[in-house]
């Protein structure tokens, strides 16, 4: 049998790359964006840290509550504050992006939508609470 160096060569490159990591399959966020984010378990930490201390029961700045996924979803006197299935019309991803981005530029330029915010969240805690919307915000 005759053996076609074409063939063999394409044989040998699918090999190698079957063998290679999807891209970001390594990091954390490419990980829990593939499973299911609950609230419970994973936002409500990142939620109770950066907006719990100032939006709870005891003292619901703008008649918002952050300390409960009943509150999260209710939203405040105004306005919701996360629009499930889609983190890009969420008030809450709007607002985290918009303290990071303050927070980093050097220039000052950039105001935050948050008078008084909290420190920025991580781009891995902000993908994290995208993911989570995203899947339903449950």
């Amino acid at each position: 049998m005759k053996s076609h160096p074409r063939i063999l060569a394409a044989i040998a490159t699918g090999l190698f790359v079957a063998h290679l990591p999807l891209s970001g399959a390594d990091t954390p966020a490419a990980s829990n964006a593939s499973n299911k984010i609950t609230y419970a378990a994973d936002t409500k930490p990142i939620i109770d840290a950066a907006c719990a201390k100032c939006h709870n029961a005891e003292k619901p700045k703008a008649g918002l509550r952050m300390d409960s996924l009943e509150g999260v979803l209710k939203g405040s006197k105004k306005r919701k504050m996360v629009d499930p299935g889609k983190s890009a019309n969420s008030r809450l991803i709007k607002i985290v992006e918009s303290i990071a981005a303050s927070a980093n530029d050097p220039a000052g330029k950039t105001t935050a939508l948050h008078k008084k915010g909290p420190k920025p969240l991580s781009p891995e805690q902000i993908t994290l609470l995208k993911s989570w919307i995203d899947q339903g915000a449950k």
